[in-house]
This record gives C-alpha cells, sequence and structure tokens, in this order.
C-alpha cells in the first residue's frame, strides 16, 4: 500500500512539474542588473548554457559580463554557471554569443538581443569612426580601445556600416531580436552562427545541444509544439557588406 502511495504522490509531482508547477524563479539577468549601480554602463552577453538531465532537466546559462566601473574603461569578465527556467532558456536559446541586456550612457535600458558591442561602442565616436576599406564602411576602434575590436572579435567578423545602420534603424529599442544578415542559412551572429561556433568550439552547449535537440523533438512530435523554433524569430536582411 505504502509503495502505491509512493507512485502516486510521484505521479502527481510529475503531473504539477509538466504544467508549470516548479518554483518560479526571477531569471539571473534581472538579478545581475538588480546589483549593479544605476548608472553604471555595461553589457551581459549569453556566453554559454546547458542542459542537464533527461526527465527533469535543470537549464543553466553562464554570461560574459563588461561594465565600466570606471567611465570609458570598460572591463569583461566570465560569471559562475546559474540555473534558469525553462522559458526564459529556450527565449534565448537563440542568443549564445549576443548581448541580451545593457545600459548606456544614456541610462536606458535594454534587454533584447543583439551583436554584442553594438549598444554601447559601435558608432560611439567617444571610441572610434567609421572608415572605408575594400569598397564598404567598417567600424574601427581608436588605438587606445584596440582591445576592443578584440572584445568583439571584430578582426574575424568587421562590423559593416550596413548591418549597424539596419540595427539602429530597424531593430534598435523595438524589443526585437537582430542577428545580422543571413548568408547560407546562418545569420551572422547568434547560437548557430559561424561568429558564435568558432570562438566557444568547446563551449558546454557545442558539446551536449545535439541530445537537447533529440529531446525537444521527441517531445514536440507527442504533445504539441512546446519549444519555440529559432525559424520564427526576426532576423536582419540578407544584405552584403
Amino acid at each position: 500500500m505504502k509503495a502505491y502511495k509512493s507512485i502516486i504522490i510521484l505521479m502527481i509531482l510529475a503531473l504539477l512539474y509538466g504544467c508549470g508547477g516548479k518554483k518560479f524563479q526571477k531569471n539571473p539577468v534581472d538579478l545581475l542588473i538588480k546589483d549593479m549601480p544605476a548608472d553604471r554602463v555595461f553589457s551581459i552577453v549569453l556566453n554559454d548554457m546547458d542542459v542537464e538531465g533527461s526527465f527533469f532537466e535543470t537549464y543553466k546559462h553562464q554570461y560574459k559580463i563588461i561594465e565600466e566601473r570606471e567611465e570609458g574603461k570598460p572591463e569583461e569578465y566570465i560569471s559562475g554557471w546559474y540555473e534558469v527556467d525553462e522559458l526564459f532558456f529556450n527565449q534565448h536559446v537563440d542568443d549564445m554569443g549576443m548581448e541580451i541586456a545593457s545600459r548606456g550612457e544614456d541610462g536606458k535600458l535594454h534587454k533584447s538581443a543583439s551583436p554584442p558591442g553594438y549598444n554601447n561602442y559601435v558608432g560611439n565616436p567617444k571610441y572610434g569612426q567609421w572608415e572605408n576599406r575594400n569598397g564598404g564602411s567598417f567600424w574601427a576602434f581608436y588605438g587606445q580601445y584596440a582591445f576592443m575590436s578584440s572584445m568583439f572579435r571584430m578582426a574575424t567578423y568587421p562590423v559593416s556600416r550596413s548591418y549597424y545602420n539596419d540595427y539602429r534603424g530597424n531593430y534598435y529599442g523595438t524589443g526585437r531580436s537582430y542577428y545580422g544578415p543571413t548568408t547560407g542559412g546562418r545569420s551572422y551572429y547568434g547560437t548557430n552562427s559561424s561568429y558564435t561556433s568558432s570562438s566557444r568550439p568547446n563551449s558546454s552547449w557545442s558539446r551536449n545541444n545535439s541530445s537537447f535537440k533529440q529531446r525537444v523533438a521527441g517531445r514536440t512530435s507527442r504533445s504539441g509544439s512546446r519549444y519555440s523554433s529559432s525559424t520564427s524569430r526576426s532576423r536582419g536582411g540578407g544584405f552584403g557588406k
């Protein structure tokens, strides 16, 4: 009889979990923002993500945080791992390598996904300027800020002025995510881009995402759409540099 009751209890717990019965938890990005001084310029980049477990899954994020503890002197560091809920994880599953929250010199807070550096540093005349080369216009940091080119991987993936103008003109402040142009089925930025995969070849996500996708596919085929596909996300136009 006791064994029967235990089985019933486990079935109820599983049902509650599947129906959203898991305790609500504030996402760590909001907590990180709350801990920042109100006037601090910062960017939070989704550095890595992971899913552990099979029946009861644990979703995790790791962040790269760029903040100016001194004005005009951005510093970066990698956070520890944070547990996030499934909804927040799926919301940002396409956003690895991208900035998912920032505050600029004007004090405005942005929480939509965008290429790293686009909100606070690219296009800011304090840090650099647009230069014409190879038939196009590209962002270049001044000598004293050359380290930021490495920080944002601009030597390998330069920022075209057309990309930046598309973001500022059509996405900035709208709440829509911007992934740059799409070529060959891959966006310029984001989880599945070469920009991210080439910089994080040994990430937890690159090692474990295949098994996660298989589990999602299995659940979706049994119970309908539970996972928001990346194909529904907003993308930049497929224009050239």
